[in-house]
């Protein structure tokens, strides 16, 4: 008995001994390692991790704003996220909480005097979270928003001269294939402003009637299925991945649609159009007012023209103003101070603009800027 209790305990003592100095040998290091390695190793593979979705937030009404949307796709994938004015800032809110949001590419969408100071906090926000940033637009900027985007480092790609997709094209041609010319020229026809000194050379690489049925047809499928998110999208897709639009099922059919609406409405102008001393204006309800405003203007025959069509979840009107080659001011400018003061916002280029106008002061904003057109 002695001798089997002197064994025992001399047998258990040493194996419970060997656990005891090992656990502490290797629990030791284990407690070290993430005291001192694992936070930064982790911390940096966290943000890695967690860092890597691609954004482009853009126009969705127009040629110009999906163009840039497709190549922004083409050159660094991600997803799109396509807004009207309206909805423009709503978005903005939206991606500033996404944890994962590595970097951000806001395209076609200019600010108004209402937009710019929330816009720059947005923007702030995301730069405090090491999102990178690239705003590119041709509207009329206020320079002291500009100055400020530099300030927080915000990649800012503006210019007045050229339109958004052309920029685009422009500043991330090594990444894009040769087709992209295509769109952008697309973009810059449908824009006006395909004789600008980018926007030309561009055209000029492709058959002119070739490119001009082209940017019509795509167009027409963009202002028709503005209801359809998932459409848009859809051509966003099919042109980044170097579809022409004549390639892309049901678009010359569809375009025939609209052309077949649009000749309608020029009859609907001719018997609802009002006018004053400077403008021509109509209050559109079975279409697009962009689609509208054109005919307003020159069925006028006024300098400027205004088309506007309610916006029932938003409780605004959606206003588009166009003026002739004849018009003397800069109606971006003025559309968006006059806006801004009305509770709305607006802006755009000197002869083709947007707003967003609270219902109750729409006659104001049209009297009100007939008054400002010399």
């Amino acid at each position: 008995m002695a001798v089997s209790s002197t064994k025992k305990p001399a047998t258990k003592k040493p194996a419970t001994k060997k656990p005891a100095t090992k656990k502490p040998a290797t629990k030791k290091p284990a407690t070290k390692k993430p005291a001192t390695k694992k936070p930064k190793t982790l911390t940096k593979k966290t943000v890695k991790a967690q860092r890597t979705k691609i954004i482009c937030i853009s126009h969705k009404e127009d040629c110009d704003g999906i163009s840039s949307a497709a190549l922004i796709r083409q050159a660094f994938g991600g997803d799109a996220i396509l807004v009207d004015y309206p909805g423009q800032m709503e978005a903005l809110n939206q991606v500033v909480l996404d944890e994962k949001l590595k970097s951000l590419f806001i395209c076609d969408l200019g600010l108004s005097k209402k937009t710019q100071d929330e816009f720059i906090d947005i923007m702030t926000t995301l730069r405090k979270n090491k999102v990178s940033v690239t705003y590119i637009d041709h509207h009329d900027i206020d320079p002291d928003v500009i100055k400020a985007l530099n300030k927080i480092k915000v990649k800012v790609i503006h210019d007045i001269n050229e339109c958004t997709a052309v920029l685009t094209y422009t500043a991330f041609k090594s990444k894009l294939n040769d087709h992209a010319s295509f769109v952008a020229a697309c973009a810059a026809i449908t824009d006006y402003m395909e004789t600008r000194p980018i926007g030309s050379k561009l055209l000029q690489i492709y058959d002119r009637q070739f490119a001009l049925i082209s940017a019509t047809v795509l167009t027409y499928n963009i202002v028709g299925h503005q209801k359809e998110p998932d459409y848009l999208l859809y051509l966003v897709e099919e042109l980044a991945e170097s579809k022409f639009p004549h390639a892309i099922p049901n678009t010359f059919e569809f375009a025939q649609i609209q052309v077949e609406k649009l000749s309608q409405m020029i009859a609907k102008v001719k018997q609802g159009m009002k006018t004053m001393k400077n403008l021509g204006y109509m209050e559109i309800l079975d279409a697009g007012a962009s689609g509208a405003v054109n005919f307003v203007m020159g069925l006028s025959g006024k300098d400027v023209g205004v088309a506007y069509k309610e916006r029932i979840d938003h409780g605004i009107y959606a206003v588009s103003v166009r003026g002739s080659k004849d018009c003397k001011v800069h109606l971006g400018k003025i559309v968006n101070i006059l806006a801004t003061s009305l509770g709305g916002s607006g802006g755009g280029h000197d002869k083709a603009c947007g707003a967003v106008i609270p219902k109750p002061k729409i006659k104001k904003f049209i009297t009100e800027l007939n008054k400002k057109i010399k």
